[in-house]
C-alpha cells in the first residue's frame, strides 16, 4: 500500500497563499487540497488519488458531481440565477412540493429556505418562539447546530464554540444526551436509558427550573453528529414525544447531517416511530450546493409577510440541484445507504474483534462512528489514536473526520460501492494498525527514558 508524502509541491503553495488570505478559524482537519472528483473518488492538485469517506461533512450526498445535478445546475444558470424572495420561482415552488412528499409528519408542510444549517436553526427557533409566544427552549450537550449566535447557543459539543463570544443567546437549558454507551444519569430497576433522560427532563428541568408554559421547543438531533455519531437509546424518541404532547411543546429535530437519506431513511427521525414538529435539513440536500431547509407542520407557520425572510434562500441553481439530487437519492441511493451501511457495518463489527481499541462501531445506514479508548473496561478516551489514525489514512489514501472526543465517522457518498468499501476498509486497517504499533513504541520509549507517565482519571 503507497503511503504518499502529502502535502505535494503544489498543494503547499496554495496552503501558504490561504494563510495570507484566508481566516484562520477555519477547523482545517488534515492538508487536502482539492482539484476534482468523481463519485467517491477524489484528487488534489498534485494528482493523487483518494477515496472520500467524509463526503464534505456528509454534504455530497450523490458523490462529487453527479451527472444528474451538473446537468440541472447547467440547465437553470442558462435560464437565471438569482431572484430574491421578494417574488416567485418554479424550482423553488417544486421543492417545497417534495419536501411536503418526503415530511416526516402526516400534516402537509411548510418550507421556509436558507442557505446553510444553522440558518435553518435560526428560522427554526424563531417560528418557534412566535408560535407558542413562550421563550425558553431545551437542549442537549453534545449537540451541534451550526454556529451563528442562536444556534451556537444551543451548541454543546465543545468549549471553543463558545469561548470568547458570551453573552449568548438567553434561553436555553442543556440536559444530557441519551447516549447508551455513555450513560451519565442513574436508571431507574427496569427503566430503559431513554425514559431516564426524559424523566430528568420532567422531575428536573421542568420540575425545578422552567415553567413549562414558558418552553417553546425541544431542539435535538436524531443521531448526534459532532458530538460523535451518537445513536439514542430506543425508548428516548416516544417519552420525549410524550412530554412535549403533555406540555404543549414543539419537538424540533436537527436533520442537517443525518437527513437526506443518510440513514437509509429520508429522515433519522423516522427510524424511532415518532413525528416531529420541526425539521431543519441542509448538507446532503443539494449535494453540495449551498441550501438548506426549515420545513414544518402546516398549522405552526402562521408568522406575517415580512416576519422572516433572506436574500439567497431558495436559489434557483440549488433548488434545481436539490431537485435532482432528490429523484437520483429516491431511485438510486437511499436503498444503497441501508445495504452499503450494513456491510460497512459488519466489517468494521468484523475488524474490532482484532482491535481492542474499537470501543464501539455503531450509526444507522450510511452514518457510522468507531470510537476509540484505551480501555474497553473503563472506556476511557483515546483521543491521540484516533487523530494519529485519521492522519494515517489520509497519507494512504482514505479521507475522514473526526468526531466527538475520539469517534472517526464514515459518511461517504449514498452511492458509494461494495468495492470502494472494501479498499477504504482495507487502507483503514492499515492506518489503524500501523497507529497502534506508533503509540505503543512511543509508550515504551517514554518508560525507557524514565518519564512519568499521566494517571489515567
Amino acid at each position: 500500500m503507497q503511503i504518499m508524502n502529502l502535502p505535494g509541491p503544489k498543494a503547499k503553495a496554495l496552503i501558504q497563499r490561504d494563510q495570507e488570505v484566508i481566516s484562520p478559524s477555519y477547523p482545517r482537519g488534515y492538508p487536502f487540497v482539492m482539484d476534482h472528483g468523481k463519485g467517491t473518488e477524489v484528487w488534489d492538485v498534485d494528482g493523487n488519488r483518494f477515496l472520500d469517506f467524509a463526503a464534505g461533512i456528509a454534504v455530497v450526498s450523490t458523490g462529487h458531481s453527479h451527472p444528474r445535478v451538473v446537468r440541472a445546475i447547467q440547465e437553470q444558470a442558462e435560464k437565471f440565477i438569482h431572484i430574491s424572495s421578494d417574488f416567485y420561482h418554479e424550482k423553488w415552488i417544486e421543492l417545497g412540493e417534495k419536501i411536503n412528499q418526503i415530511a416526516p409528519f402526516q400534516e402537509d408542510a411548510v418550507s421556509f429556505m436558507t442557505n446553510s444549517g444553522t440558518e435553518s436553526v435560526e428560522a427554526a427557533i424563531k417560528l418557534a418562539r412566535h408560535y407558542t409566544r413562550a421563550t425558553e427552549f431545551i437542549g442537549f450537550l453534545g449537540a451541534f447546530h451550526g454556529r451563528t449566535m442562536g444556534a451556537v447557543t444551543f451548541t454543546a459539543s465543545k468549549p471553543l464554540y463558545h469561548r470568547d463570544f458570551y453573552p449568548l443567546m438567553n434561553g436555553v437549558v442543556h440536559v444530557p444526551f441519551p447516549d447508551p454507551y455513555r450513560p451519565v444519569l442513574e436508571s431507574l430497576p427496569g427503566e430503559e436509558y431513554g425514559a431516564t433522560v426524559v424523566r430528568y427532563i420532567e422531575e428536573q428541568i421542568l420540575g425545578h427550573l422552567l415553567p413549562p408554559e414558558d418552553v417553546a421547543g425541544v431542539l435535538v438531533e436524531p443521531i448526534q453528529g459532532e458530538g460523535g455519531y451518537i445513536v439514542p437509546a430506543p425508548g428516548f424518541f416516544p417519552a420525549l414525544r410524550e412530554l412535549c404532547d403533555r406540555h404543549k411543546i414543539l419537538l424540533i429535530v436537527d436533520e442537517v447531517q443525518s437527513g437526506m437519506g443518510r440513514t437509509g431513511k429520508w429522515w433519522a427521525i423516522e427510524h424511532f416511530g415518532v413525528e416531529p414538529d420541526i425539521v431543519c435539513a441542509a448538507k446532503g440536500i443539494a449535494s453540495g450546493v449551498p441550501l438548506g431547509v426549515m420545513f414544518a407542520r402546516k398549522h405552526l407557520v402562521n408568522w406575517k409577510r415580512g416576519a422572516h425572510g433572506n436574500t439567497f434562500g431558495g436559489n434557483p441553481l440549488a433548488c434545481a440541484a436539490a431537485l435532482a439530487t432528490i429523484e437520483v437519492i429516491e431511485e438510486e441511493y437511499m436503498e444503497n445507504a441501508t445495504q452499503m451501511g450494513d456491510y460497512l457495518m459488519s466489517i468494521l463489527d468484523e475488524m474490532a474483534v482484532r482491535h481492542p481499541s474499537m470501543g464501539q462501531v455503531r450509526g444507522l445506514g450510511l452514518m457510522i462512528g468507531v470510537e476509540f479508548v484505551k480501555d474497553r473496561l473503563t472506556k476511557e478516551a483515546d483521543e491521540k489514536l484516533r487523530d494519529v489514525i485519521v492522519e494515517n489514512a489520509f497519507v494512504r489514501g482514505l479521507l475522514l473526520l473526526g468526531c466527538g472526543r475520539s469517534t472517526i465517522r464514515f459518511a461517504p457518498p449514498l452511492g458509494v460501492t461494495r468495492s470502494e468499501i472494501d479498499e477504504a476498509m482495507e487502507i483503514f486497517e492499515s492506518a489503524l494498525t500501523a497507529a497502534e504499533q506508533s503509540l505503543e513504541l512511543d509508550e515504551a520509549s517514554s518508560k525507557d527514558r524514565g518519564e512519568v507517565q499521566p494517571i489515567a482519571a
